[in-house]
């Protein structure tokens, strides 16, 4: 029985280590010299959207890495999303099991920042002589950090220190069915306004006697779909120069503009001339069926826009209708000053007890940024590279001079969109970071899909009361009072707490530990019983 005890004491204990949320390092040192003779494997989580090629080019720089450096092992899992990485760091966080490098956005790191020393700062080796930017002992010729395009690395800083660094940028783009909007007697203007977009979507929807939209002389039609919930609210709160947060993380998209944005989704929701990812699906399968006229989605998604599109879903290709197709930037208030979400993936070095396995990671990660990823992986989708060096190379400039000469490599609509980032990066923002950030940014897109639900039912007809109510439950659901009494707390930042629901291997390690030692208490209690009988 005193071994049984034993063993189930060793379990919990192991059990409470792994559910504390706490994890905790060493902080990360340069070592005085990489170890090439030992032998380093890492793990590399990476996202490919199930797109082949993508999964390729991973899987040729993971190839020609190791040729390089034959001692380092770099085993790569792949995802299709985002968030079913961030929520797989979360969990592993929590068993201290994370990848050595992952691709991730911002807001993610700054949630991953639970414990001590878990995300490696990156300043140090940016600056190293031997093992930074243009080091001495790199095997590869890497950018320097001048060349990284400031803006994209700056969105990478968290306190003051940079905690990532950007590999591919995108921003959002406005994809236009550009033969319905002529046919509905408009032009198509360089800039797209709200008012613009709203007009034309209403125009659209004019049925003939045989109860058809004389548009597309089909049985469906909706004008406008908008890919991202959060963007938009974003975007439209940029646009008109309202509050969203700060960056110290105190909320502020709670407020007047807000609720005329929501007003605006249900008033054109209930016209059913709007819709959304979430109650929609994807724009770009409508918008290539001839059943929508803007569909709103990221530059990184042209590759599925258009008629002659090389990603066009199973089952759309077949109920693909021919129309002339035009990239826009995503509809403004102001066509004067443009503001575009900056966005795309990021890449972070979670640390280890092994400096010469963090620098490993370290070199890795520097070969991401070479010119033959960058410009194999932006050739994908609608990426741009974030490096000064790879956009100047010839190599890249040919690529982009060639857009149209083929619907494969050089899909016109897909160089389209890259050449719109490029022509915008000075007009693009990112939101303020901080640990809930990415809460934030999923509460204002649940204010559009609740706004769009609404609508749907009742139109724009609302009170103050409606608005306090809704804003009480997002706010609480999201945890946004967590999040705002940590991050403005006078004790600092608090980059280091954890919000929202514990992940599911969490609990479950919880409910075991709660179970042992409930049976530990009744093995203890029924041997104490037997004693005294005896």
């Amino acid at each position: 029985m005193r071994k049984l005890i034993l063993c189930l004491v060793l379990i919990c204990i192991l059990l409470c280590s792994g559910c504390h949320g706490k994890v905790e390092h060493p902080a990360f040192e340069i070592p005085s010299e990489f170890d090439s003779g030992k032998q380093y494997e890492i793990v590399f989580w990476a996202k490919n959207e199930n797109n082949p090629t993508q999964r390729a080019i991973y899987e040729e720089a993971v190839a020609g890495f190791e040729k390089l450096y034959p001692n380092i092992k770099v085993t790569l899992k792949d995802y299709v999303d985002y968030n079913t990485i961030r929520e797989d760091v979360r969990t592993n966080l929590v068993t201290d099991t994370t990848p050595n490098v992952c691709i991730t956005y911002p807001d993610h790191v700054a949630e991953y920042m639970q414990g001590e020393n878990v995300i490696v700062p990156l300043d140090e080796l940016m600056a190293d002589t031997r093992y930074g930017f243009s080091g001495s002992e790199v095997r590869f010729d890497t950018p320097s950090k001048e060349e990284i395009i400031q803006k994209f690395l700056n969105e990478c800083a968290i306190d003051g220190h940079f905690y990532a660094l950007p590999f591919m940028r995108s921003t959002e783009a406005c994809y236009v069915n550009k033969t319905y909007v002529e046919k509905l007697g408009y032009t198509l203007p360089d800039v797209l306004t709200w008012d613009f977009v709203f007009e034309v979507a209403a125009a659209a929807m004019e049925k003939g006697e045989d109860g058809l939209y004389k548009v597309n002389g089909k049985d469906k039609m909706l004008p406008i779909i908008y890919k991202s919930e959060d963007n938009m609210m974003i975007q439209m709160l940029k646009q008109l120069d309202a509050p969203y947060s700060t960056d110290d993380g105190k909320i502020e998209i709670f407020n007047d503009t807000t609720k005329e944005i929501l007003l605006t989704v249900m008033r054109n929701s209930k016209a059913k001339i709007f819709d959304t990812f979430t109650r929609a699906s994807y724009p770009a399968n409508a918008l290539n069926k001839g059943e929508c006229i803007f569909a709103i989605d990221s530059t990184a998604g042209s590759t599925w826009m258009g008629c002659d599109a090389p990603l066009l879903e199973p089952g759309v290709k077949e109920k693909t209708v021919r129309f002339e197709i035009a990239v826009r930037p995503v509809p403004q208030f102001d066509t004067d000053n443009i503001q575009m979400i900056s966005q795309g993936p990021s890449v972070c070095i979670f640390n280890k007890d092994d400096s010469g396995e963090v620098l490993a990671s370290w070199l890795f990660v520097q070969y991401l940024l070479t010119d033959e990823v960058q410009l194999a992986y932006s050739s994908t989708e609608g990426y741009i590279p974030v490096t000064s060096k790879a956009y100047e190379s010839a190599e890249y400039q040919e690529y982009l001079n060639n857009g149209g000469t083929d619907n494969d490599m050089h899909y016109k609509v897909k160089i389209d969109a890259k050449k719109l980032m490029h022509n915008n990066i000075d007009n693009t923002f990112v939101t303020p970071v901080f640990s809930g950030s990415a809460s934030l940014r999923n509460a204002a897109g649940e204010l559009i899909v609740k706004a769009r639900d609404y609508g749907r039912r009742k139109g724009d007809n609302v009170d103050a009361a409606y608005f306090e109510e809704l804003f009480s439950d997002i706010y609480t659901i999201y945890h946004l009072d967590q999040i705002e009494a940590v991050n403005t707390s006078e004790s600092g930042v608090g980059v280091k707490s954890n919000f929202g629901k514990l992940p599911t291997m969490a609990v479950v390690l919880i409910v075991l530990l709660a179970a042992a030692w409930i049976f530990i208490a009744a093995m203890l209690l029924y041997s104490f019983n037997k004693k005294r009988k005896k």
